[in-house]
C-alpha cells in the first residue's frame, strides 16, 4: 500500500490524533447539541487535518502555505469551543486541558510546517525577463 506524502508529517499524524480525540470527547455531550457544538468541533478537527494533507498536493509553496494557514484558523476555532464547551460544563476541567494541550502542540506543528513552507518560497528562484 502507498503511503503518501502527508501521512509521513508529525503535524498531520497529530492532527489525526487530535480528531479522534475530540470525537471521543464530544461522545458525552447532551444530544441537543448533536447539531451544535459537536457537529462544529468535529468538523473543524476533520478540517484541521484535511487542509494539512490537501495543502500537501499542492505545487506552489504560496499554495502550500494557504492550506497550513486555513488549518491553523480551524485548530484556533476548535480552541474557542472547547474553551466554550468548559464554560457550559461539557468538558471536565481535566478533559479540557487535555484537549487545550492537544491544540496547543498543533498551533505549533502547523507554525512549523508554515516556517518551512515559506523558506521554500523565499529559496525558490525568481524569473529573470528575458532580454531581447
Amino acid at each position: 500500500m502507498k503511503i503518501y506524502s502527508f501521512e509521513k508529517l508529525e503535524c498531520w499524524q497529530h492532527a489525526r490524533r487530535l480528531a479522534v480525540w475530540i470525537y471521543h470527547s464530544t461522545k458525552n455531550f447532551p444530544p441537543e447539541e448533536k447539531f451544535g457544538l459537536i457537529s462544529q468541533m468535529r468538523r473543524a478537527a476533520i478540517s484541521i487535518a484535511s487542509n494539512i494533507a490537501e495543502g500537501t498536493s499542492r505545487k506552489s509553496s504560496k499554495d502550500q502555505s494557504h492550506f497550513s494557514t486555513v488549518a491553523y484558523s480551524s485548530t484556533i476555532e476548535l480552541l474557542n469551543d472547547i474553551i466554550i464547551s468548559n464554560d457550559l460544563l461539557f468538558l471536565s476541567d481535566n478533559i479540557y486541558n487535555e484537549g487545550r494541550h492537544l491544540i496547543e502542540r498543533q498551533t505549533f506543528l502547523i507554525a512549523q510546517l508554515r516556517k518551512s513552507q515559506d523558506i521554500a518560497k523565499l529559496s525558490k528562484p525568481t524569473k529573470q525577463p528575458k532580454l531581447n
